[in-house]
């Protein structure tokens, strides 16, 4: 009965999301995108091939899933892999990345489309990041009897599948044949609804993030930009971030402090209307040719692509999406560079945060005065601001190795069915 309701709901969804591309350019995206999913993977798939299917909501959850795709790529070069993402801006930032044979959107979770893409891509193993569970493509997976795992997985006891009324969410939780969490009240919550195959691997965004150093990081325009100037890099911030930041951003105005900006959302109307509010010279990365960066206290970035790098030049780093509800963004980029993490006021559901600011390696802000506070004593106390950033630095160094649990639990369970 449940999955009846459910699977009315969703036909209803496309019904009413239908319109919305009329009125918005990400759905736009998100509707018209999943048009041309099938014909894609037809194009790109033969019936010989052998597959293994990624689904990421969006962003974050590829970041977390690549260290997988990267190490299972190296071990069977012959499968291609498949990555789909729910959300435009997974898709529209990766969908050329280079470690995937095939990008496409999520068809919506009906019994029909699960049947199709399946028949189509025929995976070999299928794996689901961190959340985003889609019952009927679970349901279907264990139906045809492909091995399905979750990575990263992080689980609450207010999800609905710890609730009395959520028997169909943990039935399709059961379709995973294996379940890899970031921590240990996740493997409690899923035992106490008698869900024991699962194995706390941790994050695999901290294997990601590590490989970040080893890479060349080098960027011409932040050399010349902050030459000798301590550097604050305010990485995915929101407009209720920009608020809390912008009075100690003015207040530094012709000190040596240099500020990069790289604002989540690069709309064109909303940077220039940004620019604005500031009292400092400020360039924009689309116009750095035009502008001598020397003489610049203020770096906007108006592209995408380029954050884990400019990290590398960072002193400090204030990162966004927790002033406000929209959900912090990732503060292992940074920390893997080993400087002090700053961060808003709404981070509950982010465990790697309430660590970090456990062992006095992330400072969390609530204002503007609390911002002022935090970020001049980071900024004139070299001291505390190196203790800080070493604490960052080494929680990502201890941390790291999820993806050869899960690589050895994957090799393991091949063997045994070989």
């Amino acid at each position: 009965m449940k999955r009846t309701i459910y699977n009315l709901l969703t036909y209803g969804s496309q019904l009413i999301l239908w319109p919305t591309k009329f009125f918005s350019k990400k759905m736009k995206h998100f509707v018209k995108g999943r048009q041309k999913v099938f014909k894609t993977l037809k194009e790109h798939l033969a019936e010989t091939d052998k597959t293994i299917w990624f689904h990421c909501a969006s962003l974050g959850e590829f970041e977390q899933g690549l260290p997988i795709m990267e190490a299972l790529k190296r071990e069977m070069p012959t499968f291609k892999i498949v990555v789909t993402f729910f959300s435009p801006s997974g898709y529209e930032v990766k969908k050329h990345t280079p470690i995937a044979d095939i990008v496409t959107y999520l068809p919506y979770d009906t019994i029909v489309n699960a049947q199709k893409f399946l028949k189509i891509v025929h995976p070999s193993m299928a794996f689901f990041v961190k959340y985003d569970f889609w019952p009927n493509y679970l349901f279907e997976l264990k139906k045809q009897q492909i091995p399905s795992y979750l990575i990263s997985g992080l689980f609450r006891k207010n999800q609905a599948f710890f609730k009395p009324h959520g028997g169909f969410m943990r039935n399709a939780l059961r379709c995973f044949d294996h379940i890899f969490v970031q921590n240990e009240a996740s493997k409690k919550l899923l035992n106490s609804i008698r869900i024991n195959n699962v194995t706390i691997s941790g994050d695999t965004r901290f294997d990601r993030v590590s490989h970040q150093i080893e890479v060349d990081n080098t960027l011409d325009f932040m050399e010349k930009f902050k030459g000798n100037s301590l550097c604050i890099v305010c990485g995915s911030t929101w407009p209720e971030d920009e608020a809390v930041l912008l009075p100690f951003i003015n207040s530094e105005t012709g000190k040596k402090v240099k500020f990069v900006i790289a604002p989540h959302s690069i709309n064109t109307e909303k940077i220039e209307t940004l620019v604005k509010k500031f009292d400092a010279k400020i360039a924009l990365y689309s116009q750095i040719e035009k502008y001598p960066l020397s003489e610049a206290s203020i770096l906007m970035i108006d592209t995408i692509g380029l954050l884990s790098k400019i990290y590398s030049y960072a002193d400090i780093a204030y990162v966004g999406g927790a002033m406000g509800t929209t959900g912090l963004h990732n503060i292992l980029e940074p920390a893997t560079f080993g400087i002090p993490v700053v961060i808003g006021k709404n981070f509950e559901k982010f465990p790697e945060a309430i660590k970090l600011q456990d062992l006095a390696g992330l400072y969390s802000i609530e204002n503007e005065e609390d911002c002022k506070n935090v970020l001049e004593k980071l900024v004139t106390n070299q001291k505390f601001r190196e203790q800080t950033g070493m604490i960052a630095g080494h929680y990502i160094n201890s941390n790291t190795g999820a993806t050869q649990i899960i690589l050895n639990y994957l090799k393991k369970s091949i063997e045994v069915k070989n």
